[in-house]
């Protein structure tokens, strides 16, 4: 399904070129009042930008990148044993891009887990002009500000010719438009949780990210086997939405554990008055 876009920044484009895009934006406000179809007044940057969820999907772990080192790796090298968080950036983008991988960044420093330890996180640009410097740069600035021992080795920041960029992309649902006129790209933002194998997980959107819905989806990523049992408790009470991008509460089974609580607490209860009497 297509989720809601983030539309990029304004900051980056020159004075008149803001002025057209805000009055293609206020058109587009205006004919979805009227009742109009989306499509029709949508700017051609736009036009198929956003993420379409495609959970279960295989990522092709034969990928090859290269890493903020200049070594030539495939995607496959990140899988196997833990799941992976990926973020879909470029490393030139002037304000979005950023944002939400400083939102990425505060979510994880609020998850008690640690990358490398129980996950590992793959930034890839998505812009195959980028270079490994690029990629070196942000590292040694994400790293530093996540500040626990084993990221260096858990936080991966790659670049890539346009044929793995599209194949990563597309197998994930991530559209974007490259524009010639500011050198940028427009697209949404989000994160990805992959399983160890590869396969798609959960989706989360924008640039702000819950930490304890992460850590949620880090723990049905890995089949539970990481985390701890009040995590399979909320697990239990918590149910992803797709639609949403973020895990709910289902009431009915809160009601039901509440039930047990209730039953096992009246039991005990009982159980101490009876031996309290038994031994009056």
């Amino acid at each position: 399904m297509k989720m809601p876009l983030i539309r990029g920044t304004l900051k980056s484009l020159p004075g008149p070129r803001v002025a057209s895009l805000l009055a293609l934006l206020i058109f587009c406000l205006a004919g979805a009042a009227a009742g109009q179809d989306n499509a029709a007044v949508t700017p051609p940057q736009l036009r198929g930008v956003g993420i379409d969820q495609r959970l279960n999907n295989q990522v092709p772990l034969d990928l090859k990148f290269q890493d903020e080192t200049g070594k030539t790796v495939t995607l496959g090298s990140y899988f196997g044993k833990k799941p992976v968080i990926l973020s879909l950036v470029y490393y030139t983008c002037p304000m979005l891009c950023t944002m939400a991988e400083n939102g990425l960044l505060n979510a994880l420093r609020q998850v008690q887990f640690n990358i490398g330890e129980q996950f590992e996180v793959v930034t890839v640009s998505i812009d195959p002009t980028e270079t490994r410097e690029m990629a070196m740069g942000k590292k040694g600035v994400y790293v530093g500000l996540y500040g626990r021992p084993g990221a260096k080795e858990g936080w991966h920041f790659l670049v890539g010719q346009e044929p793995s960029i599209r194949a990563l992309t597309q197998a994930v649902g991530f559209h974007y438009n490259y524009i010639p006129e500011t050198r940028q790209f427009a697209h949404a933002t989000g994160i990805v949780v992959l399983t160890p194998q590869g396969k798609v997980s959960r989706y989360f959107y924008g640039i702000l990210y819950p930490p304890r819905d992460i850590r949620l989806a880090l723990v049905e990523a890995s089949t539970e086997k990481i985390g701890s049992p009040v995590d399979a408790v909320l697990l239990y009470c918590c149910q992803y939405d797709p639609a949403e991008g973020k895990y709910s509460v289902v009431v009915s089974r809160v009601l039901r554990i509440g039930g047990v609580i209730t039953v096992l607490s009246l039991g005990t209860l009982m159980f101490a008055l009876s031996r309290g009497g038994h031994h009056a």
